[in-house]
């Protein structure tokens, strides 16, 4: 039996023996362990794709309610915090949790936001663990980030080349939009206050 040619590949760059992931799918979403690098990979991937998702269902949200530069506001500021996730910036993790919260307050209830803030809260622990991780030699060796697929590309490559680019005029971005939707919240909450 020959071992197909992208096997052989993998084989020859050591890639096959890589370390496993040490926590289940679930598990790292909710309660994640760092044990070893591809912990720290997987749960920065993890992150950048939550970011991703909470980026689009906000854009959508944001489009259904006619406000096409909020919109775009709300979609790049998701986005480029998923980039900074998955590059493992603690702040850039907080500055997300921080506006869904905010977001959380002005939105109705609803079960899916509920879910996507727990996930949100357990992505800032699982990069503040990763980015505390203190490796041994063997341990520390990342798995290499492919560039074989679109997703690959998206998850992989556009991060490790936009962040550097982008990180301190996203964190300047992002505490503003969140300073001001703060200070829109408090007055819109001081306003139902007054009547």
């Amino acid at each position: 039996m020959s071992v197909p040619e992208s096997n052989a590949s993998v084989q020859t760059l050591g890639v096959s023996g890589a370390t496993p992931r040490s926590d289940s799918r679930l598990k790292s979403h909710f309660w994640p362990a760092v044990e070893n690098a591809t912990d720290v990979d997987y749960l920065g991937n993890q992150g950048y794709w939550i970011c991703a998702i909470v980026a689009v269902f906000s854009f959508a949200v944001a489009v259904m309610m006619a406000s096409p530069i909020t919109a775009l506001v709300v979609v790049a500021y998701y986005f480029l915090g998923g980039v900074g996730v998955r590059q493992g910036s603690v702040y850039a993790a907080v500055l997300v949790l921080a506006m869904f919260l905010a977001d959380l307050f002005l939105s109705p209830f609803s079960v899916l936001r509920i879910i996507l803030t727990a996930v949100l809260l357990s992505n800032v622990r699982a990069i503040w663990i990763a980015s505390r991780w203190n490796p041994t030699a063997d341990e520390a060796v990342a798995p290499p980030r492919m560039d074989e697929t679109l997703a690959d590309k998206f998850a992989d490559q556009l991060p490790m080349w936009l962040w550097p680019k982008i990180r301190i005029v996203y964190y300047a971005f992002a505490s503003i939009v969140l300073a001001l939707s703060v200070i829109g919240l408090v007055l819109l909450k001081l306003r139902l206050i007054s009547r």
